[in-house]
This record gives C-alpha cells, structure tokens and sequence, in this order.
C-alpha cells in the first residue's frame, strides 16, 4: 500500500535554524530594528513585491485582552505572507486552569510557528512562552511595553519624512507602554528628539527613562520628560498623544481627569508648530486627550498610521521567520 507523507511533512514547512522573538524593543540589534522600519515602509508604499515567505506556516494569535488594530493587523498581515491562522480568546488556553506558562509555551512550539500575544500583564510570561527553540514569540503589547507599536510608528514616520533621523517629536500624555516603546526605539536614531510631556504621577517609569536617556548619549539624539505644559518646544515634526485610558488599566485616583485635563491635545499646540503632523495609536476619545478638530483635520495622519499597523506586522512576522 502506497502511504502519502506524514502530515508533519505535509503542513509544516522544516523550521528555520534559530527563530528570533520580539518581546521588548531591546530584543531587536540596532541593523534588525532599521531593517524592519525599511521594510514596513516598503509594505506600505507596495515596493516590497508581493512575497509569501509564510507559506506553510501556522501563525497562533492570542488577545486575553480587547484589541482592534494590532490583532487585525498581525491577522491580516499572516494572511497576506501566506500563513495559516489559529486564534484564541481570553479564556481558550489552560493557562486558566493552572497550566504554567513554560509548558504552555513548549506544547505550542510544536504546533505552531509564530505566537502574537497580548496580555496587558508581566512581560515574564511572554518570556516563558519563548523559553523554546521553535516557535517565535511576538508582543503585541504587555504592560510595560508595546514594541509593535513603536515599529508602527517609525514605519509612519519613515513613510511620512522619508527618514528618521533628526526629527523632532513631541509626546503629550501618560508614560504608558506605548511612551516606553516609543522612547526605547527612536532614541536609537541619531539626531531624533522625543519630549515627553507626562501629567505629574504619570510618567515613564524609570527603568525605561533611564535606558531611554542613556540611550540618547549614546547615539547622539535627545530625550526629554516634564510634567508641566509650560515653554514647549516650537517647530516639532510630529505631535503624539495616546488615550488617557490605556487598555487594559484604570487608576487609581478618582481625580485624575483634573490632572490629565491641562495635557489635552488641541489645535493651540500648532501656533509654534504649524507644519506638525498628529499622531495618535488609537482608539481615540475625542474630548479627551484630543479634540475632534485635531483628530479629524488636516494634519492628522492617525488613520494612515493605524494602516501602518498591518505593514509593520507583515515586516515583523516575516522577520521572525526569515
């Protein structure tokens, strides 16, 4: 009797020799992160050819927390790469029942090739889950941090600029994940400026200020963080804001609109910035961290940058297996 091949050989592509994991920014080499900006930017402006380096692969997505974008986005982005999908929700894995997260990792390693997780907790799980030598492991936000979306947005700003390099960026609003992303990996351009302005109890927590600043001496950019909205800078490149909100969270003070409400993002902050664009990683709240005049006018460029979530996953994803 004539026996076909054995369905490992017939769904699974051979693994490639080593697979690299996107936890933290800090996980990416300095040429790594260039690279994939490049390369999101050249999803996004359809030169980078119509490749499926996926084919044959088996992408895991798993959002234990809401999320629009970024899972549609790495969805969409496997799809189009030519890999196959398996999504879970909140409460699919063992996880719930007691299962650690090692062995939830290593059972996953030999069904699927990339895992894309979001938890809004401790990094350290997702770290666990990477504790293996053959399924690559992709943060698509934790609590600490949102490396996907920092690549999104110097994929915006290489698309927009045509560089990184020596643009000057002005962040208004909580030291969420987002910030700490965002600081850890344009402080790695030389001659790029980020100043946060963070509401006082509200700002970067310290071990990412600390990497971010050491950072800005080391390649030559700036990076600075107040607490007030006094004296900003004038002719920014680019004005930033995130949801006061962040997914996920709530906080603790009761007041803490009244310390939010004076880091309100509106038109006021163009007079010394008038060929700035806007920036925001939605979902937004208008009349809250932003008014609907900014969000919807003509400089905001929020919407394209949320399209660049699809692109800059596709780099990623294909980065992770190539």
């Amino acid at each position: 009797m004539t026996r076909g091949p054995s369905p490992t050989t017939a769904t699974r592509r051979p693994s490639v020799t080593s697979v690299r994991h996107l936890i933290s920014i800090d996980d990416v080499t300095d040429a790594d992160l260039y690279a994939l900006v490049e390369r999101g930017a050249a999803f996004s402006a359809g030169t980078a050819g119509r490749p499926a380096p996926l084919a044959g692969d088996v992408v895991g997505v798993y959002f234990s927390k809401t999320s629009t974008r970024t899972r549609t986005a790495f969805s969409s982005g496997a799809l189009r790469l030519g890999a196959q999908l398996v999504t879970y929700g909140p409460g699919d894995l063992q996880l719930n029942t007691g299962e650690t997260s090692e062995d939830t990792g290593r059972v996953m390693s030999r069904m699927l090739d990339v895992l894309v997780a979001r938890t809004a907790g401790d990094p350290a799980e997702m770290r666990a889950w990477a504790g293996q030598e053959r399924m690559a492991v992709v943060n698509a936000m934790s609590a600490d941090e949102h490396p996907t979306q920092a690549l999104t947005d110097l994929t915006t700003l290489r698309g927009r600029f045509g560089r990184i390099e020596g643009l000057r960026v002005l962040y208004v609003g909580e030291g969420n994940n987002t910030a700490s992303a965002l600081a850890l990996a344009l402080t790695r351009f030389p001659g790029a400026e980020l100043e946060l302005r963070t509401p006082p109890g509200y700002g970067l927590a310290a071990s990412f200020r600390e990497r971010a600043a050491e950072q800005a001496v080391r390649y030559g950019s700036v990076f600075r963080e107040r607490h007030d909205m006094a004296d900003l800078p004038a002719d920014v490149d680019v004005v930033y804001t995130t949801r006061w909100q962040t997914t996920g969270t709530s906080k603790p003070d009761p007041d803490w609109r009244a310390v939010f409400a004076p880091f309100q993002v509106t038109s006021a902050l163009w007079e010394g910035s008038p060929k700035a664009v806007f920036m925001h990683d939605l979902p937004a709240h208008r009349g809250d961290e932003v008014t609907a005049e900014v969000l919807d006018g003509p400089a905001s460029i929020a919407f394209d940058q949320a399209e660049n979530k699809m692109h800059s996953a596709m780099a990623v994803l294909e980065w992770c297996r190539t």
